[in-house]
């Protein structure tokens, strides 16, 4: 979602780098681009773990502290949708295909979200949140819900990344990748999972469409 749909990730970097700092934690943007896919409660976790192992957080500071995060996010202008992303879609549909979403967000709005952003595109029953698998990516489990409710082989699917952590637990599920890097980092940062196509924007994307379907 953020990063393929959404052009939101320069946002949600500088919220959690902005956020992390007021609670002693050192947190780039860089570490948010490598750490997406994460859910938020285990962002947090991570960087307690690392740098703070001492501290015990309990589960209502981490909801109080991703809460924190999510109004700087707001604040800092939130997300407005990817370029192009919603062509792409309608392409994909129009080939009559299956949409699922897979993704870490816990927000309870988020199919009005997309539903704003993209009309008839995504139902509730095609999604895989961070309510169904609260440990997230990059474990392979909320691909392998995703691809276990499809009912389709998994030489049917197709996944699409921006994140290495995605891209990790896509390749642990056994599903064909396609890395769309929308953000500042660089083909070396995927390298270890072998990504099965690696494209830089959402126009190459949008160009590749009629291979992969």
């Amino acid at each position: 979602m953020d990063g393929v749909l959404f052009n939101s990730m320069p946002n949600h970097a500088r919220a959690w780098e902005i956020v992390m700092a007021r609670h002693g934690l050192h947190f780039t943007q860089r570490d948010c681009y490598m750490q997406e896919g994460c859910t938020s409660r285990d962002v947090i976790l991570n960087a307690y773990k690392a740098q703070k192992p001492e501290v015990q957080i309990s589960l209502d500071e981490v909801e109080a502290f991703y809460k924190e995060k999510g109004e700087k996010f707001v604040e800092l202008g939130g997300a407005q949708p990817m370029p192009g992303a919603y062509e792409v879609l309608k392409t994909i549909q129009a080939a009559g295909k299956q949409i699922w979403l897979v993704t870490g967000s816990a927000q309870l709005t988020l199919l009005d979200q997309l539903n704003q952003a993209f009309p008839g595109i995504f139902v509730r029953e095609r999604m895989i949140t961070a309510f169904e698998c609260p440990h997230g990516k990059p474990r392979p489990e909320p691909y392998l819900k995703a691809w276990e409710r499809s009912g389709l082989m998994k030489e049917e699917c197709c996944v699409i990344e921006n994140a290495p952590l995605g891209l990790q637990a896509s390749r642990a599920a056994g599903l064909y990748t396609v890395i769309l890097n929308t953000g500042p980092l660089v083909y070396e940062d995927f390298a270890p999972w072998q990504p099965d196509v690696f494209l830089p924007d959402m126009k190459a994307l949008l160009d590749y469409l009629p291979k992969l379907l």
